[in-house]
């Protein structure tokens, strides 16, 4: 009897600790959103409009303007006077300053935001400090919310699909002994998680497209872009974060620990990828650091395929470091993997 009860204790001793370690993940993860905030935005108030610059290397530092002095105003740095066009058509940019040589300005004459702007930029330059810039207007209607973060939304759920369907699913295999099965067959790592891959990889591009299709039909956002892209940007995105979540399943032994591992590891993503948020107007190191995420690029695709109406040559980029990223993290995950 007393070997019984001896037992009973300490099993239930064993799953305190492991439900402590995923009370303790839990507890972290607000404070880590906490950070995350405090990181990706700035103590100033917000302002009031919102003006691209257009600069040689990306710093406001570099051109000259008296319009840059007033203050109310988030001037933002760009290197593409193209794509920023792009962003006054679609009321994201209230006006866009060229100040290099003879300055030119462009103002969509559609959005009062941007008549303010010209009279606040107007206004910076009297006449004794030279000619005042040159106006050149575009036209366009507003980028809806909801056409701007569609996009992200599908790639979010990639990525929670991706994460908990194998990463989470993999730790439990192990705890319930079906691994140590398996290991007992011809049957190698790298063969075991690329057949988890194929297998998660049908389930969440099969579900993102009801999503998609659902959205199509309720939201009627715009898609200006090849379809083929958009499914190679996915398709590439699915494949990099399926294998990420299998570098969290490599070792763990409990499903507490890997659930908070994989909200410790998605978490920053979210807030960080541009999912909800344009990042234009967020701190230098919050947009280097989103560069180093894969969901940030999987988003970026994307929006540039159903927001740009880029093609598959256009998106090439991304769908290469996805993919390179994905062998990567396959690779990893295999020489990292224990099946017991």
């Amino acid at each position: 009897m007393w070997r019984r009860i001896l037992a009973i204790l300490v099993a239930r001793n064993r799953e305190f600790y492991r439900d402590r370690a995923g009370l303790s993940w839990n507890i972290l993860m607000p404070i880590m959103m906490v950070l995350a905030f405090a990181f990706i935005f700035r103590a100033e108030p917000e302002a009031l409009l919102k003006v691209g610059v257009v600069t040689p290397d990306g710093q406001l530092i570099s051109v000259s303007s008296p319009f840059l002095d007033l203050e109310s105003i988030d001037f933002i740095p760009l290197t593409d006077p193209d794509a920023a066009i792009l962003k006054v058509e679609r009321h994201q940019l209230d006006l866009l300053l060229d100040p290099r040589g003879s300055p030119v300005y462009w103002l969509n004459s559609e959005s009062p935001k941007g008549y303010l702007a010209e009279r606040l930029l107007l206004g910076a330059y009297p006449s004794r400090a030279g000619p005042a810039p040159q106006r050149l207007t575009v036209s366009g209607e507003a980028l809806r919310y909801v056409d701007w973060v569609l996009p992200g939304v599908l790639a979010m759920n990639i990525m929670f699909s991706s994460f908990w369907g194998v990463g989470w699913v993999i730790v439990r295999y192990r705890k319930n002994g079906v691994l140590r099965r398996l290991k007992a067959t011809p049957l190698s790592p790298w063969e075991f998680l690329t057949a988890q891959v194929v297998s998660r990889l049908i389930v969440v591009l099969s579900a993102s497209l009801v999503v998609y299709l659902g959205a199509a039909l309720l939201l009627e956002f715009p898609m200006r872009g090849s379809y083929l892209a958009l499914a190679l940007v996915y398709l590439a995105g699915a494949l990099c974060l399926i294998s990420m979540g299998l570098i969290v399943a490599a070792r763990l032994r409990t499903e507490e620990v890997a659930d908070g591992i994989l909200n410790l590891v998605s978490w920053p993503m979210l807030l960080l990828s541009g999912v909800w948020f344009s990042l234009e107007g967020a701190s230098a190191a919050a947009q280097a650091f989103s560069r180093l995420l894969p969901l940030t690029h999987l988003v970026e695709g994307a929006r540039r395929v159903m927001i740009d109406g880029a093609g598959v040559i256009d998106v090439l980029p991304q769908i290469a470091l996805l993919g390179g990223l994905a062998v990567l993290f396959l690779s990893l995950a295999a020489w990292l993997f224990r099946w017991e």
